[in-house]
């Protein structure tokens, strides 16, 4: 089962994606895509998060491959992979054109349907604001749309966080009768 989070920065989705994998009562592989490279503010934001997950967990740091290292996963387990921005972002950095990053992201969306444990993929929704005016961010925001686009599509459930809050997103059939 393929659970899509996406919500703005400091939503609840990081903490929603541990709770849903803490649930499933199986052993759990978290995904992060974070380089560990940057200043403090960002050394210190990554330590948060790993003090957020249990101990037991088992975390796997992939910055760029992400369709491997879901089917190197375990099959027999809930893998957590947090988060699709900073892999967009990372993948862009490398050089990718827009192509190629939706061919990586199809793939890597292939690779978590076909789990047979549960798979949470968390993204964050940039598309809600104003239209950058730099293109290589408008770049970006675009890119990572489609990105989650993708993610959404496939997934069996797919939630938008909000304050902390929890919104149901629905299948576009669903939401117009088909």
């Amino acid at each position: 089962m393929l659970t899509f989070l996406t919500g703005g920065a400091r939503s609840g989705k990081s903490s929603l994606a541990v709770r849903l994998a803490t649930a499933s009562g199986l052993p759990v592989v978290f995904l992060a895509t974070a380089r560990p490279e940057g200043d403090d503010e960002w050394h210190a934001r990554l330590a948060r998060h790993r003090a957020e997950r249990p101990e037991a967990w088992t975390t796997v740091e992939e910055p760029v491959d992400l369709a491997g290292a879901i089917a190197a996963a375990d099959p027999q387990v809930a893998l957590v992979v947090d988060c699709l921005t900073l892999w967009v972002t990372n993948l862009i950095q490398a050089g990718m054109v827009d192509d190629e990053v939706e061919a990586v992201s199809r793939k890597s969306c292939q690779a978590a349907v076909a789990r047979q444990g549960p798979t949470v993929v968390v993204s964050n929704e940039v598309g809600s604001s104003i239209v950058p005016v730099e293109p290589t961010v408008r770049r970006f925001r675009d890119m990572l749309g489609r990105v989650n686009a993708i993610f959404a599509a496939s997934a069996d459930r797919a939630y938008l966080t909000v304050a902390g809050r929890v919104l149901p997103l629905l299948d576009p059939d669903d939401a117009v009768g088909g």
